[in-house]
């Protein structure tokens, strides 16, 4: 990355200014702006996340306002209420409370002297999230949003329940929020207040995999605040971005096909992260395209920003099975609108082990035959599935599918005599029946090369109790022939001649998705049963310059030194004699001392998932935090676990939460809750 100085405005910050709520809540902002807006005023942008402004976000802040500051605009970054320094209590995600907040914050800037009234919102993750759900609000002078990393439907395309199956990802996200919303607030910023205000958050706290296990169907909890209830209620300009081997890769094109905005996409090759510090890379000059967007909207600065294709995506190429990547080989295509007129669905059928050459859509599907193929996969299938979203750290991307697939149905196409390319989600439509009344299906699409090595280009879950409704759903039939539809991530892909396209179908796909209750064994009828894929003829022109973007470049980071060092482990153990299989993940980033306000800060994270043999009613997750905060004699630390486990009939959630002030331990609670299994 390029670090910039010189930029076209001279900037001053402010690092703790409060913004009062209508309920009296404070809540802290730090805000960067030009010198002159003092007297000649600039639009406003939003970023306001839950993750700790001072200190946990502050150097990758440091990156990017300062330098969005330096070309004309005023930065905010709100910590939500309940975190950081802001006061109140963070009680789950995505709240009424906190969208009005937020709503009460635009409103404050835009009355502000050095604001000209006019204001965007951006972010990454739970930024573009909240970007998204104030949107479609529409509050007064919000004039357009700069989201990355999202999702516009909370229940099946987030870390919870995709395809009606329940993600460990939401035992993780549970586990994370748990300890960010429990940490203490800054003593030198809020004073004396800091321990009451940390006693409100540590009592009024609960484990939120609690609500979210409650919630197993797609009802009004998750209805609220999901986008895609109402794409009409977005009315303002919405620039979107997120990377293939990120969890929410799928939202950009929904956006660009559902809203009726002016809107652009940007969907590169990373994983969970800004696209200017994107791994695996090539990261962008991403800050370059979110300051023309900004002075297109809110300056009204004609600049052609709206030119070009819709949607600009990294068309990656084939690579050999890995964890991890630093640069995924690639090109940058370009489609003119979404859905693409370039992009033909073409339908595979399915026979004996055998992706068939595409059938001709006008034909009719063949009748049902009596012919099936069964398959009952152990437990064992999906230890090397990766994270359900990829932070590249540690390396959490699948690795070979090959030992994945011994415990799968397979069905192989004959090799690629020419170049394949696909764009777009996959899909599968099944004709079959289970021996269970409840029953999942993981279906991973692979690139094999000729030495049999295989790639997972992308997957889908489906929980067959949710094959027709998620807001309700209905057991099997045991012996029932049933159609499911299972669509797989998006992804763009090419295929090499030489290589092979392979579909795995299994039962279970443990530990990025919880296995139902008993395992099932599934019949699959071929010929009725077909693969679907978006192909992008080669022939078609990219639409995109070879380098349609600059190199990356933002302000220099704030000064940091790495106290103690950071560990990152991933681990799959077996014991072939006890039949114990766990998967072991430390995410450790060490002890940080943030030089300019003299503060260490340490966070830690492990994760474990454990079944035995082929009991499903083994499989047993957690997640272990431990956040710890020094200065001076100031020396504060929040330790939380949070446990999953089940039998066929209910999940059980065993907690604790604990705080100390130096060894001192000053706050301790447990919760053991029991939460009924709703066809899962």
């Amino acid at each position: 990355m390029r670090y910039v100085t010189n930029l076209p405005y001279a900037t001053k910050e402010e690092e703790h200014v409060t913004i009062p709520m209508s309920d009296g809540v404070l809540l802290s902002a730090h805000i960067w702006r030009p010198t002159s807006s003092d007297h000649e005023p600039v639009p406003a942008v939003l970023e306001y996340i839950p993750y700790r402004k001072r200190d946990l976000t502050a150097v990758r802040d440091s990156i990017h306002h300062p330098y969005i500051a330096g070309h004309g605009y005023a930065c905010v970054r709100v910590d939500l209420r309940g975190t950081g320094d802001s006061e109140g209590v963070l009680r789950d995600e995505y709240l009424e409370r906190e969208q009005a907040d937020a709503e009460e914050v635009l409103a404050w800037l835009a009355e502000q002297p050095w604001c000209d009234g006019g204001t965007g919102m951006m972010g990454i993750s739970w930024g573009a999230f909240a970007a998204l759900q104030v949107a479609a609000r529409r509050p007064a002078g919000l004039k357009a949003i700069v989201i990355a990393s999202f999702t516009d439907d909370r229940h099946a395309d987030d870390m919870h329940y995709m395809g009606g199956a329940l993600l460990s990802d939401s035992l993780a996200e549970a586990g994370t929020m748990f300890a960010y919303g429990t940490c203490p607030p800054d003593p030198a910023v809020v004073g004396d207040r800091w321990r009451e205000m940390w006693h409100e958050r540590l009592e009024h706290t609960e484990p939120w995999v609690l609500p979210w296990l409650r919630h197993q169907r797609r009802d009004g909890y998750w209805r609220h605040a999901s986008v895609c209830e109402d794409y009409s209620s977005v009315r303002c300009p919405v620039l979107a971005s997120s990377g293939w081997a990120d969890g929410y890769s799928n939202a950009v094109t929904r956006l660009l096909g559902h809203l009726d905005v002016p809107r652009k996409g940007l969907i590169g090759p990373w994983s969970h992260k800004f696209p200017h510090l994107g791994e695996p890379g090539p990261a962008i000059g991403y800050l370059q395209e979110v300051v023309r967007w900004w002075d297109h909207w809110l300056k009204g600065i004609d600049n052609g920003v709206m030119d070009g294709p819709m949607l600009r995506t990294w068309m990656q190429d084939s690579v050999p099975p890995s964890t991890s990547y630093e640069e995924r080989p690639g090109r940058w295509v370009g489609e003119p609108d979404w859905p693409s007129p370039h992009i033909r669905e073409v339908v595979h059928p399915l026979t004996r082990h055998t992706i068939e050459p595409p059938r001709d859509p006008a034909d009719p599907a063949p009748a049902h035959d009596g012919d099936a193929m069964t398959v009952q996969s152990p437990l064992s299938v999906g230890q090397f599935a990766g994270k359900w979203a990829s932070y590249n750290a540690p390396p959490d991307l699948p690795y070979d599918q090959r030992e994945e697939d011994g415990g799968s149905l397979v069905f192989d196409s004959e090799p690629l005599t020419r170049p394949l390319e696909i764009l777009g989600s996959p899909s599968v439509e099944l004709d079959l029946s289970a021996d269970e009344p409840v029953a999942m299906v993981a279906a991973r699409l692979s690139d094999v090369s000729p030495d049999g090595a295989a790639t997972r280009v992308s997957y889908g879950l489906l929980n067959l109790t949710r094959r027709d409704s998620t807001e309700s759903p209905e057991p099997l039939e045991p012996g029932r022939r049933y159609r499911a539809t299972i669509p797989l991530n998006g992804v763009a892909q090419a295929f090499p001649p030489g290589h092979r396209i392979r579909l795995s179908l299994s039962t279970s796909y443990w530990p990025l998705a919880w296995p139902p209750p008993k395992p099932a064994l599934l019949s699959v009828h071929e010929r009725s049963s077909t693969l679907t894929l978006p192909v992008r003829p080669v022939e078609e022109p990219d639409e995109v310059p070879s380098a349609p973007f600059g190199e990356p470049e933002g302000t220099p980071p704030l000064a940091t030194s790495q106290v103690t060092p950071p560990e990152e482990r991933w681990e799959v153990k077996r014991d072939l004699v006890g039949y114990h299989a766990e998967l072991d993940i430390v995410k450790d980033r060490g002890t940080v001392r943030f030089e300019h306000i003299g503060l260490e800060a340490s966070r830690r994270a492990h994760e474990r998932y454990t079944t035995v043999a082929d009991d499903f009613t083994s499989a047993n997750g957690s997640s272990t935090w431990t956040m710890r905060f020094r200065r001076d004699d100031w020396d504060v630390r929040v330790v939380t676990h949070t446990q999953l486990s089940c039998d066929e009939t209910d999940f059980f959630v065993d907690a604790t939460l604990d705080a100390y002030e130096a060894d001192r331990r000053v706050f301790s609670r447990t919760w053991n809750e029991t939460v009924p299994r709703d066809l899962l």
